[in-house]
C-alpha cells in the first residue's frame, strides 16, 4: 500500500493573493513529499559492499579460487564467471556506463558489441585491419574504433557513420560523457578532442613526447592522463596547450595509467616497463604513496574498480589489491597484501575492465575474454538518473536529450572542478601604496603607476613641480619629458651602460650638468628682475655697459 503524503500545516492565510497562496502550498507539499521519499529510499538502499572474510589468522583470501567463489555466490552473481575463446586476439574491451553492454576489438580486426547479461549480439565486424582500441560514445547506440589509420564511428548495427581523418594512427580512445568529447592520442604524439554533438575538431595538442600507448580519464574532473615513452605522465585539459601536470613516474616507458573513481580521482596508479607499479596522490604530487616491483613487468595493465580495488594484469595472471593497504605510505617497495589472484596462461594480457555495478572483472587476452568474480569490487547501488542498467528505449532517448541540454562546456575542465560557483580570492598584487588606489586593478592604473608597481619607473627624474614650487600638470610633464630627446649627446648617453665607468661619458654628463645649472641661474636672475617694483623714472636709467 502506497504511503500517503504528509499533511501540510502551513496555510499561508496571511497572503491576500489566492493564486500565490495556492502556489506556495503546492511547493510546500512537494518538498515534504520529496523528503519522505528520500528517507524511504535511504532505507531501501540496504546493499553494502562485502569482501571475502577469512575465519582464521593463518588463512588468506588469495588462496580462494574462482570455483569456490562461484559455489558460494548467488545464482545471479555466478553467471558473471565466463570464458570466451576467440580467434582475433589479443582483445581490448570497454563497458557502457550502465554496465549492460560490452564492446570488444581484436588486434586483427574482429569487432563486436553485445549485451553481456542476456548474450544478445548487436553487431559483429571483420574489418581486416589493425584495431588498437574501442570505446562507446554517449550510449550503446554508437561506438568508435581506433583502426590502423583513422578513427571510425559505427552505429549499433555496425554501419559505418563517420571517418575521422583528423585522428591519424590512433592508439587509445576516451570519451568524456558530460562534455560529449572524444579524445584520442596517436603515434604522432598529438592529443585531439572531437566534439561528437557538433562534429567539430575542438582542439589539437602537441605533446612533444612521442607516441603514447597509455591513456585514461579522471571521472571526477574529466582530465586526460597520458603515459609516455620517456617515463613521464602528463595531465591535459582542452583549454591549455601545455600539460597541467607533468611528472617523471618511471625510469622506462609507461605501460598503463588508471585513476581511482571511488574517492573523487584522488589516487592514480601507473605501471612502467621497469617492472614497477606506483600509486600517486593527485593532491600534492610529492612522490609515490606506494610502489612495488612485479615479477614479470613486460606487459602490465591497470584498472581501478568503483570501490577502490586495483587490478594488476601482468605476465600470466591478474592480482587484485584493495584499500587501505594500497594507499598506505611505506618506506619499502614491498607489494601490498594480496586480495585475490587468478592465473591466465594466454599471453599477453592486453586489457582489464571492471563491470559497473557488478563484482566482475573482464580480462582481454590473446585467446579471447575471461570474466572473474571479485567480491566487493562493484558499486551495489546505482542512480537511475545517471546510469540505469534496466532502462528501456524511451528512457534512453529521454536521457540522451537531457544529456545534450546539460552538456558542459570544455572550458570548465580543470584540475579543481570545485572552483565553479566559488568566490574569487583577493589579489595578492599590491598595486600602489596609496590607500585610495589600493583596490584599483592593475589593468586600470596609469602608465606611470604600472611602472612603479613593476619597479621600472625612473623616480630620480620625476619632478612634479617647477622652479617656483608650482604643480605641473601631467600633460606638461610629458611635453617637457619629450623635449630634447633627439639630441646626439643624450642619445650617446642613453646607449652607454650604467654599470660601466667611461671617462668620456662622465665628462659629457658634467658638461650637461654645468649647462643646466647656468640656465637655471639665468632664469632665476630674470625672474628676480621682473619681480622688482617698477617706477616711471626707470626709463631714464642707463643700460649697463
Amino acid at each position: 500500500m502506497a504511503k500517503k503524503p504528509p499533511v501540510v500545516d502551513s496555510s499561508y492565510s496571511h497572503i491576500a493573493s489566492k493564486k500565490l497562496r495556492t502556489e506556495l502550498n503546492r511547493h510546500t507539499t512537494q518538498a515534504s513529499r520529496a523528503k519522505a521519499l528520500q528517507d524511504d529510499a535511504a532505507m531501501l538502499l540496504a546493499n553494502e559492499v562485502g569482501k571475502i572474510e577469512v575465519e582464521g589468522e593463518m588463512e588468506r583470501s588469495w588462496r580462494i579460487g574462482q570455483n569456490e567463489i562461484v559455489q558460494g555466490a548467488g545464482q545471479e552473481a555466478a553467471r558473471g564467471r565466463r570464458e570466451c575463446k576467440l580467434d582475433g586476439g589479443p582483445y581490448r574491451l570497454r563497458y557502457t556506463r550502465n554496465g549492460r553492454h560490452l564492446a570488444i576489438a581484436g588486434r586483427t580486426g574482429h569487432v563486436a558489441t553485445f549485451d553481456w547479461m542476456t548474450g544478445i549480439l548487436h553487431s559483429e565486424l571483420q574489418l581486416q585491419e589493425t584495431c588498437r582500441d574501442i570505446t562507446f560514445l554517449h550510449d550503446q547506440s554508437h561506438y568508435a574504433v581506433a583502426q590502423k589509420k583513422y578513427v571510425f564511428i559505427y552505429d549499433r548495427d555496425g554501419v559505418e557513420l563517420h571517418c575521422l581523418k583528423s585522428h591519424i594512427e590512433p592508439t587509445r580512445l576516451e570519451f568524456l560523457p558530460y562534455h560529449w568529447l572524444l579524445a584520442s592520442v596517436g603515434n604522432s604524439g598529438h592529443l585531439k578532442y572531437q566534439d561528437t554533438s557538433t562534429g567539430q575538431l575542438l582542439v589539437e595538442h602537441r605533446t612533444k613526447l612521442g607516441a603514447s600507448t597509455a591513456m585514461t580519464q579522471s571521472l571526477h574532473n574529466a582530465v586526460i592522463h597520458l603515459g609516455h615513452q620517456n617515463g613521464c605522465v602528463t595531465l591535459w585539459t582542452p583549454n591549455f596547450p601545455h600539460p597541467a601536470v607533468q611528472l617523471l613516474a618511471h625510469m622506462g616507458p609507461v605501460l598503463s595509467v588508471s585513476v581511482d573513481p571511488s574517492q573523487g580521482g584522488r589516487y592514480m596508479a601507473t605501471a612502467g616497463r621497469d617492472g614497477t607499479v606506483k600509486v600517486w596522490d593527485c593532491r600534492n604530487w610529492k612522490g609515490a604513496v606506494r610502489d612495488w616491483t612485479l615479477r614479470n613487468g613486460s606487459d602490465v595493465e591497470l584498472e581501478w574498480s568503483a570501490k577502490g580495488a586495483l587490478a594488476v594484469a601482468s605476465g600470466s595472471g591478474v592480482n587484485i589489491y584493495t584499500r587501505p593497504s594500497i594507499q598506505t605510505p611505506t618506506y619499502t617497495n614491498t607489494p601490498p597484501p594480496l586480495y585475490l589472484t587468478h592465473p591466465i596462461p594466454n599471453r599477453p594480457l592486453t586489457s582489464v575492465r571492471f563491470a559497473p555495478f557488478q563484482d566482475i572483472l573482464t580480462i582481454g587476452h590473446a585467446a579471447g575474454l575471461s570474466s572473474i568474480i571479485v567480491p566487493g569490487a562493484g558499486e551495489p547501488n546505482f542512480d537511475s538518473s545517471e546510469a540505469d542498467p534496466f532502462e528501456n528505449k524511451r528512457a534512453r532517448r529521454e536521457k540522451e536529450v537531457k544529456a545534450l541540454l546539460d552538456k558542459i562546456q570544455p572550458d570548465l575542465i580543470t584540475l579543481d572542478p570545485e572552483f565553479v560557483g566559488s568566490l574569487a580570492p583577493p589579489s595578492k598584487l599590491t598595486t600602489t601604496a596609496d590607500a585610495k588606489l589600493a583596490d584599483t586593478p592593475f589593468a586600470r592604473l596609469s602608465r606611470l603607476e604600472r611602472l612603479k608597481v613593476s619597479g621600472k619607473a625612473d623616480e630620480t627624474e620625476e619632478n612634479s613641480e617647477d622652479d617656483n614650487g608650482k604643480k605641473i600638470s601631467r600633460e606638461e610633464r610629458e611635453r617637457r619629458r619629450q623635449r630634447g630627446k633627439g639630441k646626439s649627446l643624450k642619445r650617446y648617453l642613453r646607449k652607454q651602460r650604467k654599470n660601466v665607468v667611461d671617462p668620456a661619458a662622465v665628462a659629457i654628463r658634467k658638461k650637461l650638468e654645468k649647462q643646466r645649472e647656468e640656465k637655471l641661474r639665468v632664469r632665476r636672475e630674470v625672474k628676480s628682475e621682473e619681480s622688482r617694483k617698477t617706477s616711471a623714472l626707470d626709463r631714464f636709467k642707463r643700460a649697463p655697459s
